[in-house]
């Protein structure tokens, strides 16, 4: 290694080595930074971008959360994405995120009960709903959450363009 610490980006970890220390069998690092701060332990610290806008996306369907995730990433986002409601709130941290996007009809927990329970987590983050199903349940939403509005509510099918624009106006 030369006299600068290196930086090796597995997936969504980096891991900055020590210039001094030689690599052996295992690996000692000065700090390792990741996305999802709970994936790797204690000894993890998190940093997150200045000036980047962090999204995270939740929909039952891989194709879709993916689609969502690599064209967010394509325009300058860091995105984390799940496809387990649950999952998504287990590992949900407050002010880590500027904007959520919540698939309305997901299994075990809708995107209605995963919003309530973030927003008890975290009141001043943004969340969008992608929906396939159009008025009714923004009629319900706008009911039961009358500080929505209707710029929140992204509708399925939604092509590049027109959700990067939503986003853009929502942040």
């Amino acid at each position: 290694m030369s006299g600068k610490s290196e930086c090796v980006t597995l997936g969504l970890t980096t891991i900055e080595f020590l210039p001094e220390i030689q690599i052996s069998h295992s690996i000692e690092c000065k700090k390792i930074t990741t996305i999802h701060p709970w994936s790797l332990g204690k000894e993890m610290t998190f940093q997150q971008d200045n000036g980047i806008k962090r999204i995270l996306v939740v929909d039952d369907e891989y194709d879709v959360s993916s689609v969502i995730k690599l064209v967010l990433e394509n325009n300058g986002f860091k995105v984390d994405s799940f496809t387990d409601a649950s999952e998504a709130l287990e590992n949900f941290t407050t002010d880590t995120y500027d904007l959520v996007i919540l698939d309305v009809i997901m299994p075990e927990m809708n995107g209605f009960s995963l919003y309530e329970k973030i927003k008890k987590l975290d009141d001043k983050v943004t969340i969008c709903f992608l929906t396939a199903i159009h008025d009714a349940y923004y009629e319900i939403l706008k009911k039961d959450h009358p500080g929505i509005n209707e710029n929140c509510v992204i509708h399925k099918p939604v092509d590049n363009e027109s959700l990067l624009e939503r986003i853009k106006s929502v942040l």
